[in-house]
């Protein structure tokens, strides 16, 4: 019985801890124990108290932080190549994450999810959510791109894919000098999950951030797209042609080895707090795109990335593009009409602005969706505009020496 006792103390402190004081309470007295326990009555006051001190934050204040695939090696990535200049605008290295991540953290930031902010309703509206936190503590939603690590980083220090070790933690294998794999932190997604497992006051009600997946090459780091099974000569580009010379083994068996073991690798993401978006299938810009190269690239996305990773009513546009101006969408934005009907209810473009949050129109009674604006965290924005991030981090402290001065404009 104390054992039990101590149990669902354990679990309730848990889920207070991550800002859930509900569900804390609740799995309080629903135990058995509860009326003959005095500790478990004494820990339901005290949730009852500090949940007394939270406000709903406003939503129209919540900012967006993006990073793309993060540089485990910038000796590596930054060797004077063609690549280096694009790394170098809009890249992060790991010990620059390190230090927005662990100075966001000291400032009182939360990791909160984009439906945190809004409830998508049955019947397709969109209605705006609540945030309650205690004094001092302010919400951001936090997302990354392209994690497929693309043939073309083979070899720049970047980690090689996403895996669950031996212990059902998701990791990053990265590939030696000498050819040996190694496995750790090397990337957003197992560095946040060791840092919340250490300060789990950093994720609101255990959620953290959203990867925003193409499909092109795979997802993950896995070769999962119908290319790599098919080999269908006129959509094979040169890296794949590379990587199939590479690999004369890899058949169908293979590919479906590479599908198993990245739908592996997004629920066990799915289990500890990450969700996913879609980055369109090809990386394309949706507002240069006809409305038929839309439709054609979200069936692709929805064919062969949707089925890794469980579908997703968020699509992240990639280059920072949109649908239309920042007046919001109407109903005769043929684009948004029809990504609306494939099930896309929130959209994120690329913002510089602290925060910009907007709901479609009619948000009382359930608009027809949330867009926010994402800030870019990289090389760029550190080395031009350090000012504009001064809420989050000091630029000056984080920017890793490693990093070629100047970072070449956009």
């Amino acid at each position: 019985q104390i054992r039990h006792e101590k149990k669902v103390l354990t679990t309730a402190k848990e889920k207070a801890v991550q800002y859930d004081y509900d569900g804390a309470i609740q799995s309080l007295q629903a135990s058995s124990l509860y009326t003959n326990s005095q500790k478990m009555q004494d820990a339901v006051t005290g949730y009852q108290q500090v949940k007394a001190t939270c406000t709903a934050y406003p939503l129209e204040q919540i900012t967006h932080v993006f990073f793309h695939t993060m540089i485990k090696d910038p000796s590596k990535a930054f060797d004077g190549d063609a690549k280096e200049a694009g790394y170098n605008q809009v890249m992060t290295t790991m010990s620059e994450f390190t230090g927005i991540m662990e100075s966001m953290y000291e400032k009182g930031y939360v990791m909160v999810s984009l439906h945190d902010l809004c409830t998508v309703n049955a019947d397709g509206t969109v209605s705006s959510g609540e945030i309650l936190l205690p004094p001092g503590k302010i919400p951001f939603v936090l997302s990354q791109d392209d994690v497929s690590y693309y043939h073309y980083m083979d070899g720049d220090g970047f980690a090689q894919k996403l895996i669950v070790d031996e212990n059902g933690d998701v990791k990053n294998t990265y590939v030696e000098d000498d050819g040996s794999i190694s496995v750790g932190d090397y990337d957003m997604v197992p560095w946040i999950d060791t840092f919340v497992k250490e300060h789990p006051d950093f994720s609101y009600h255990g959620h953290k951030g959203i990867i925003a997946l193409t499909g092109y090459e795979g997802v993950l780091g896995y070769r999962t797209d119908e290319v790599y099974r098919t080999k269908e000569a006129s959509r094979v580009t040169e890296y794949q042609q590379k990587f199939f010379d590479e690999h004369p083994d890899f058949d169908e068996a293979a590919y479906n080895k590479e599908c198993e073991d990245a739908k592996a690798v997004a629920d066990a993401m799915k289990a500890t707090g990450w969700e996913f978006a879609s980055h369109t299938w090809g990386h394309i810009n949706v507002g240069q795109k006809s409305l038929e190269g839309i439709q054609t690239d979200t069936e692709k996305w929805l064919n062969y990335v949707s089925p890794l990773v469980g579908g997703t009513d968020v699509i992240i546009f990639a280059f920072g593009a949109d649908l239309g101006d920042w007046t919001g969408y109407t109903t005769d934005n043929e684009k948004f009409n029809y990504l609306k009907s494939q099930g896309f209810d929130i959209y994120c473009n690329v913002d510089s602005t602290q925060y910009w949050v907007q709901f479609g129109s009619n948000v009382t009674n359930g608009g027809q969706y949330m867009r926010q604006g994402r800030r870019n965290l990289d090389g760029y924005r550190m080395y031009y505009n350090p000012e504009m991030v001064e809420d989050l981090f000091d630029a000056k402290a984080v920017f890793d020496p490693a990093r070629p001065t100047p970072v070449p404009p956009m």
